[in-house]
């Protein structure tokens, strides 16, 4: 039970997360429309991206799904951190480095979701076709 309740908070962390920037990517958002400018992937990248994080999210939040849901979110998360480390910097529009917290928060969350299932991806490894 309580194992129960910390996924679940760690689920609805993730995608408290992953959907609150999906009003900013959707909607054009100065600090978006910045971020995939200078990675030069400005429209398709953003609403791209926004795409793929609302997927992840109601992925995560069904539980026989949640790993490729949380596998999904860790994925994107991954190339927000390293598009961070390498390309935009910590710092977007003096945010104070939020965004990138809020990706290595999403990524961590998204880890202990994808761990605590991995007895689902062992079973994927043994199927056969």
């Amino acid at each position: 039970m309580k194992k129960s309740i910390i996924l679940w908070i760690i689920r609805l962390t993730a995608v408290v997360i992953l959907l609150q920037t999906l009003y900013f990517k959707f909607s054009g958002a100065e600090e978006s429309v910045y971020i995939f400018t200078t990675l030069g992937i400005e429209p398709y990248g953003r609403i791209g991206s926004g795409i793929v994080e609302l997927i992840a999210s109601i992925l995560i939040l069904i539980p026989r799904a949640s790993f490729f849901g949380a596998l999904l979110g860790m994925s994107t998360m991954i190339g927000a951190i390293l598009s961070h480390l390498f390309f935009l910097g910590i710092e977007i529009k003096n945010d104070g480095g939020t965004l990138f917290i809020l990706a290595i928060i999403t990524f961590l969350c998204c880890l202990l979701l994808v761990y605590n299932q991995k007895d689902r991806f062992l079973d994927l490894l043994k199927f056969k076709f």
